[in-house]
């Protein structure tokens, strides 16, 4: 019978060995914050951060609707909303910049919990979301990223921050239909 030809380099290899490429996606993933973090879902401040956000942003939309009240609601706006954008912003803030801003020498230093490298990150998300929006509604999400980058620092992970972040836009997007802010074509 014929030797079959090799498909996988690493199936004759040591079982104990892992290839390069794979360590190196671990430590791409650990670095981007992308790491399991179950313990944290549970976690009784993960879960008042949920609920504080409810009452928090039906509160800013009393005082200050983020769109005008002619704004017309697509679904495409929604999948943007609540999940690429958490998603994106949560990789490149609290993953990437506040990941690598921890590791400085000052980034570590916190008051009342809060990283220097979150206050940091925080501000420069704020700064970003006045690119197309008020600065007075840009303000709004300093809070929430801060609660963001907590996270990210509690939990090693940024996983609770996307749930947060997609949690409070859709809450946002809820808040707009009732209070009668936004209307569906």
């Amino acid at each position: 019978m014929p030797d079959l030809p090799e498909t996988d380099k690493h199936r004759n290899s040591d079982p104990g060995t892992i290839p390069a490429w794979r360590k190196f996606a671990v430590v791409l993933l650990h670095e981007a914050g992308l790491m399991r973090a179950p313990r944290c879902f549970s976690d009784y401040r993960f879960l008042l951060a949920i609920a504080a956000g409810i009452f928090a942003l039906w509160a800013i939309h009393d005082m200050m609707p983020p769109f005008s009240s002619s704004f017309e609601f697509h679904w495409k706006m929604w999948l943007s909303l609540v999940i690429w954008q958490p998603i994106v912003e949560e990789i490149l803030f609290r993953g990437i910049l506040q990941g690598q801003l921890i590791k400085t020498k000052w980034g570590p230093r916190s008051l009342l919990n809060i990283s220097a490298a979150n206050g940091v990150t925080s501000i420069l998300f704020a700064g970003i979301h006045m690119i197309n929006n008020s600065p007075v509604f840009a303000l709004t999400v300093f809070a929430p990223s801060l609660l963001f980058g907590y996270f990210r620092d509690r939990c090693n992970s940024i996983y609770p921050s996307i749930l947060l972040h997609s949690a409070f836009n859709a809450l946002v997007i809820d808040g707009l239909f009732i209070h009668g802010n936004m209307i569906m074509p």
